[in-house]
């Protein structure tokens, strides 16, 4: 992974090269809409206050996980115990991209929406909350996190959400073999050059001209910037928006021409 130094000179190369985050000046439609009616959304969702009681909870909760890491790892701790607390303050999702997940599937409305990386259900339960008719499968590596995550979906009383526990490498090709077609998958789990592109490539039979796929962590190291790019020149891919923090890949024919875009957030 890219030390603190590197990524802070990444996100400034970023920040002064993105459009400017309101949309003036970007000449395709599809991405104007998406910047103004769900990038720039302000309006506050009861949803947001349902979840983010929940986060609080969680950085307060001092009880200790033994956690199994099949990806890249923790840049915070090496020790596979960890408490809920600290998984809460630096695994889960933040409050400003988890409540765009929850724009993003409000607006689109996706029926199928696939994760990979629960860690607490912090993001899942936003886009559950976001589409209540939709069936969300999410997939979490760890055993103990993913029953802490589950008990986080009792509370909140998302029935919709199935949660499958164990290696991706294993469980991925299990779920689309039931699911065969996928509207919006979130792949934050693993963060390894190779893992990635695997698991986008098993993504391809199973997406439509709608489906949207979420990478997390795009410019976290070396490997995941190698990943964002391979991705973005695949044939499938039409459109890409990179947020810095994570990239948006949509396979709609009717773009015409592949576009790369950096926007602001």
């Amino acid at each position: 992974m890219f030390s603190r130094s590197q990524l802070a000179k990444k996100y400034l190369h970023y920040y002064f090269t993105a459009s400017n985050g309101k949309g003036h000046g970007v000449h395709s439609p599809f991405v104007f809409e998406f910047i103004t009616r769900v990038l720039n959304d302000d309006s506050h969702f009861y949803a947001y206050d349902q979840v983010e009681a929940l986060r609080r909870q969680l950085l307060a909760d001092t009880r200790v996980l033994e956690v199994e890491d099949f990806g890249a790892g923790s840049a915070i701790q090496n020790t596979n115990r960890r408490t809920i607390a600290r998984i809460a303050k630096h695994a889960a999702k933040s409050r400003k991209f988890s409540q765009l997940l929850f724009r993003i599937v409000n607006y689109y409305k996706p029926a199928t929406i696939l994760e990979l990386g629960t860690s607490l259900g912090i993001s899942t339960s936003y886009m559950a909350l976001a589409n209540p008719a939709a069936h969300i499968i999410t997939g979490e590596g760890s055993k103990a996190i993913a029953e802490q995550a589950a008990a986080n979906f009792r509370q909140l009383s998302l029935s919709a959400v199935e949660l499958v526990p164990g290696n991706f490498d294993d469980t991925l090709p299990h779920i689309l073999e039931k699911h065969p077609v996928i509207d919006l998958a979130f792949i934050d789990g693993n963060h390894r050059l190779e893992p990635t592109l695997r698991y986008f490539e098993q993504l391809l039979p199973h997406i439509t001209d709608n489906t949207i796929v979420i990478l997390d962590d795009i410019h976290w190291s070396e490997g995941m910037e190698q990943a964002w790019q391979q991705v973005k020149e695949h044939p499938a891919v039409m459109l890409t928006i990179d947020l810095f923090f994570i990239g948006l890949v949509f396979f709609r024919k009717d773009f015409k021409v592949k576009q790369y875009f950096s926007v602001r957030f």
